[in-house]
C-alpha cells in the first residue's frame, strides 16, 4: 500500500475540494483515459482508470473520506475486508471497475454507457445475421504455372450450413423456441447505480447467446450448431502472371454465416517454385547461357531454353562476358494487361581451364601478334593505370 498515490493527487483536486469537484474530476480523468483515445498504449490506460476509479470510490463516500484522511491508505489495509476500500480485491480487466458492471461486461461499454454510447450497441448486433469467417490457402505452383496460369481445384476443410436443419439447429419437424431469459432479444439488461446516475448496461443472454432462441430437440446431424464440418471441393482459377505473395480471392468460399449472413471469402496465397534455369525479374525472364572463349570470339548461332521451347539466337563476334542480349515478349504475360515482358540472355564467358601444349602455343603466338594491336579498350585502361601509379 505504500507505493499508492496519494488520492487528491490522483483527481487533481485539493483536500478540501467538495463532492461536485470530486466528481468532475473523476468524469474529465474517466474520458482522458477512454480505450480510443489510448490505443497506443491501453494497457497503461487502463490501470490509470483503475487508479482514479479506486480514488473516487473513497472520496466521493463521506465516511471513507474521513477515514481516509485520518489514516490514510492504512484505513483500508487488512481490517477494511476482503478486497479493501470500495471492493477493489478483482478489477479482472476492462470490466466492473468499483461495482460499474459485472466482470462481463468490457472497457468500451463502461464508457458508452457513462458518455451516451447506450451500453450495449455492440451487443445488439449479434443477433442479426452474421458474415462467416475468411479462410487462408497457401498453394505453391511451379515456375511456368505462374507465367501461364492454371485451373486447380483444392480440397478445403470449413464449415457449412446443415443440410438437415437448414441451419436452424432444430430437429427437423421442430423449430427453435424464444428465449424464456431475454424474452428473444438475445440481450440481458442490468441496472446498476453510479456517480453519474443509474445506468442500465446490456450484455448478450448467456442462455441463447444472443441468438434470442434456444433449441430443445437439437438436430441429430450437427448437434444444434446449424452448420456443419466439411470438406469442399473449390474450383480456382489461377491467372497468367501471377508471382510470390500474389492473393486470389474466391468470394463464398470461406466459413458458412450464422443467423443468415453470408459465407466468408476463400484467400489463396500463391508460392512459386524457384526454377533451375530462369530467374524471374517483373515481368522479365533471366537467363544464363555459358558460351566459350571461342565462340565468344568467332561468334556463332546457339539455341536457348525460353518459357516457349528452345529459339536459336546469334552470338556476335567479340561478345564480353556479362553482355545482355533481349529477346522481345519471351517473358512473363502482364497479370492485368495485354502482352509479355521480355527474357534477358546474359552471356558467360568461359576460360578454358585445362590446355595442352599445342593450344597452349597457339595462345602465346595468338598474344603475341595481339600485342601490336591492343583492344582501345585495353589500352585505355593501361593508359589510366599508368597515371595512377605516377
Amino acid at each position: 500500500m505504500s507505493e499508492k498515490r496519494d488520492y487528491y493527487e490522483v483527481l487533481g483536486v485539493p483536500k478540501n475540494a467538495t463532492e461536485v469537484d470530486i466528481k468532475k474530476a473523476f468524469r474529465k480523468l474517466a474520458r482522458k483515459y477512454h480505450p480510443d483515445l489510448n490505443k497506443d498504449n491501453p494497457k497503461e490506460a487502463e490501470e490509470k482508470f483503475k487508479e482514479a476509479n479506486e480514488a473516487y470510490e473513497v472520496l466521493s463516500d463521506s465516511k471513507k473520506r474521513a477515514q481516509y484522511d485520518q489514516f490514510g491508505h492504512a484505513a483500508f489495509d487488512g481490517s477494511a475486508g476482503a478486497g479493501g476500500a470500495g471492493g477493489f480485491g478483482n478489477f479482472g480487466g476492462f470490466g466492473g471497475f468499483g461495482g460499474f458492471g459485472d466482470s462481463s461486461g468490457d472497457f468500451g461499454d463502461i464508457f458508452d454507457a457513462f458518455f451516451g454510447g447506450g451500453g450495449g450497441g455492440r451487443s445488439s448486433r449479434r443477433q442479426g445475421p452474421q458474415r462467416g469467417d475468411d479462410l487462408r490457402y497457401n498453394l505453391e505452383i511451379s515456375f511456368e504455372e505462374a507465367a501461364f496460369g492454371k485451373d486447380t481445384e483444392l480440397t478445403i476443410p470449413r464449415t457449412e450450413e446443415c443440410k438437415t436443419c437448414h441451419g436452424t439447429g432444430a430437429k427437423p419437424g421442430t423449430q427453435p423456441e424464444e428465449c424464456p431469459k431475454c424474452h428473444g432479444t438475445g440481450q440481458i439488461q442490468e441496472v446498476h447505480n453510479t456517480p453519474f446516475g443509474r445506468m442500465v448496461n446490456t450484455r448478450t443472454c448467456d442462455r441463447c447467446n444472443g441468438t434470442g432462441k434456444i433449441v430443445k430437440t437439437p438436430c441429430p446431424d450437427c448437434h444444434g450448431e446449424g452448420h456443419t464440418r466439411v470438406r469442399r471441393k473449390i474450383k480456382v482459377k489461377i491467372p497468367a502472371g501471377v508471382d510470390n505473395d500474389s492473393r486470389i480471392r474466391v468470394s463464398g468460399g470461406g466459413e458458412a454465416g450464422t443467423r443468415g449472413g453470408s459465407s466468408g471469402d476463400l484467400y489463396v496465397y500463391i508460392t512459386v517454385k524457384p526454377h533451375k534455369i530462369f530467374h524471374r525479374d517483373g515481368n522479365d525472364v533471366i537467363c544464363e547461357v555459358p558460351i566459350s572463349f571461342v565462340q565468344a570470339s568467332l561468334g556463332d548461332k546457339i539455341e536457348v531454353p525460353t518459357l516457349d521451347g528452345k529459339v536459336e539466337i546469334s552470338i556476335p563476334a567479340g561478345i564480353q562476358s556479362g553482355t545482355i542480349l533481349r529477346m522481345k515478349n519471351k517473358g512473363v504475360p502482364y497479370l492485368r494487361g495485354i502482352g509479355r515482358g521480355d527474357q534477358h540472355i546474359k552471356v558467360k564467358v568461359l576460360t578454358p581451364q585445362k590446355l595442352t601444349a599445342k593450344q597452349k602455343g597457339l595462345l602465346e603466338e595468338f598474344a603475341s601478334e595481339n600485342n601490336e594491336n591492343v583492344n582501345p579498350e585495353q589500352k585505355t585502361w593501361q593508359d589510366k593505370i599508368k597515371r595512377f601509379f605516377k
